[in-house]
């Protein structure tokens, strides 16, 4: 019996998803790749790290609709779901939002994380 959930998630780019996974500490394998989880069960994925617990990853799947993540979190020990998927949705936003600004002529003048994880940036518009 298979204990992998699968996620939708907003995350749409690829190189979006890998800087946000790099800048939480995680190596990323590019794939396809085999996700593993419960008994032995695998499922296979475009992207994934691997945790702390060699048996269980985290996987990412590609679909017309974004990245799917899939995971089996009954083995997965140090990354707790719901604060996992906020962090990598904040980095992803910021890596996003960065490139968005740069193409419009903006430049990052100072970047400052509050206590709460919220995330201040000073921009600057090129002339």
């Amino acid at each position: 019996m298979s204990h992998f959930t699968t996620i939708r998630t907003r995350l749409m780019e690829a190189s979006y998803l890998h800087m946000a996974l790099v800048d939480l500490g995680h190596t990323v394998q590019h794939g396809p790749v085999t996700v593993n989880g419960y008994q032995g069960n695998t499922t296979t994925a475009d992207l994934k790290i691997i945790t702390s617990n060699s048996s269980y990853d985290i996987g990412f799947q590609n679909t017309t609709a974004g990245f799917e993540l899939v995971a089996d979190w009954w083995g997965i020990r140090g990354i707790e779901q719901t604060s996992f998927l906020r962090q990598l949705h904040q980095r992803y936003a910021y890596h996003a939002a960065q490139e968005a600004l740069i193409a419009e002529g903006f430049s990052l003048v100072e970047e400052e994380q509050q206590q709460d994880g919220t995330l201040h940036l000073v921009l600057r518009r090129s002339v």
